[in-house]
């Protein structure tokens, strides 16, 4: 594949002529969120193409949504539906890539629908990495498709950046260029507690510097606190440093009522949007703009992204404005260890001690220490069959 430098200039000159091609992958929750709000743009120059199995199902959702934007006056981007895409055979997903050239692959698919995994994990082991393998399983596809063909599009990916992107990079495989969600989904619910400590009305005047992984997107979403960890975070209102908050007592506020169910990924999907949103309106008008999302250029957690112009040039690099990138890479790595995950080398995916414990005690199953990049199939299909399905019948006799 072509560098993401290369890839940007090519979206870039997209983007100009009024000539955007967004592919999603995998219509489900997120996906069908996600087509909704980029209809809901309604952008002339952007045509949107569905991926997957079932066509049946995908014009069903598609219907829904575009009869919701007709209603709304909203009618002015393309879709299309590509069905009989299997996301375990790459020559299929790489036969959708070379149909469509998209400029914009976003990956929403997930290998075992239906099921919040957190559902399952956080209550029992309290770490969400241990579903890394499921995770990474269409990724993984999913890229290996995209440089077989080749692809000119910037690549996002839903299902657990944090540690999926770090997982391709140090496997030598082809990774995606963004990952949605966790991270970014502290920031709003940090904006909102400064405004309301400050008493101010204007919370889009709240400025957030802050990096994070996985872990502590839930851990502050769910109890406001971070388990101990001194995560970076500085606070700004109107571009004034607010050095007086009690960032603790921040935190402890942004544990606010949401929903368990599939409506969460309307969070996931308005990342993905917001990504997507970044670059079209940064090219558009010139102007930088900030995003924050999981493993960012390969890298463990998640991290504050500038997207924008530098030498003349579209690019996309971490903001080492107020943090730098050690301090936030070493806070990164304290959440993914709290997440379950040891590290991430070699192309092995390195489960902790306190992980492979937990599940011991709480699933009677044995996880291996180390799971590397040939085994992803059959250790995800170990989840399958030894945690997941057990527990959704058990849960299901609960009923």
């Amino acid at each position: 594949m072509k560098t993401l430098k290369e890839r940007l200039a090519i979206v870039e000159k997209h983007i100009i002529e009024n000539n955007i091609t967004i592919m999603i992958i995998g219509l489900g929750s997120v996906g069908t969120y996600l087509l909704d709000f980029l209809v809901s743009k309604n952008d002339p120059a952007i045509r949107l193409v569905v991926v997957g199995r079932n066509r049946e199902k995908m014009e069903s959702d598609v219907n829904i949504v575009r009869v919701s934007a007709l209603i709304r006056e909203l009618d002015k981007s393309e879709i299309l539906i590509e069905g009989g895409v299997d996301l375990n055979d790459i020559g299929s997903i790489q036969g959708a890539l070379e149909k469509y050239h998209p400029n914009f692959v976003v990956n929403s698919s997930r290998a075992y629908p239906g099921l919040k995994y957190g559902s399952i994990s956080w209550s029992k082991v309290r770490a969400y990495g241990i579903w890394t393998p499921l995770s990474i399983r269409f990724t993984k596809n999913i890229m290996e498709a995209c440089e077989a063909a080749d692809t000119d599009a910037i690549i996002i990916n839903t299902s657990y950046s944090d540690a999926v992107i770090p997982w391709l990079k140090s496997a030598g495989k082809a990774y995606p260029d963004f990952g949605s969600g966790n991270l970014n989904h502290l920031v709003p619910r940090l904006r909102f507690a400064v405004a309301q400590k400050l008493q101010v009305p204007d919370f889009w005047n709240v400025d957030i510097a802050f990096a994070a992984g996985h872990f502590h997107d839930v851990c502050i979403s769910k109890e406001g606190q971070t388990e101990g960890v001194e995560l970076p975070l500085k606070i700004y209102y109107r571009g004034e440093e607010q050095t007086a908050l009690d960032k603790d007592e921040i935190i402890s506020h942004c544990k606010i009522p949401m929903p368990v169910d599939q409506k969460r990924n309307m969070m996931n999907a308005s990342s993905n949007y917001r990504i997507i949103d970044a670059l079209i309106t940064s090219v558009r008008t010139g102007e930088a703009r900030r995003i924050f999302t999981p493993g960012v250029f390969g890298n463990i957690g998640g991290y504050p992204v500038i997207i924008g112009y530098k030498d003349n040039s579209l690019d996309a690099w971490i903001d080492e404005s107020v943090f730098s990138f050690e301090e936030m890479n070493k806070a990164d790595r304290a959440s993914m260890y709290l997440d379950g995950i040891e590290d991430i080398s070699d192309g092995k995916l390195i489960y902790t001690d306190e992980l492979i414990e937990k599940a011991r005690k709480a699933f009677g199953v044995t996880l291996p220490k180390e799971v590397a990049f040939a085994d992803i199939e059959k250790a995800a299909e170990f989840i399958i069959n030894e945690i997941i399905i057990p527990e959704t019948d058990r849960m299901k006799g609960q009923d």
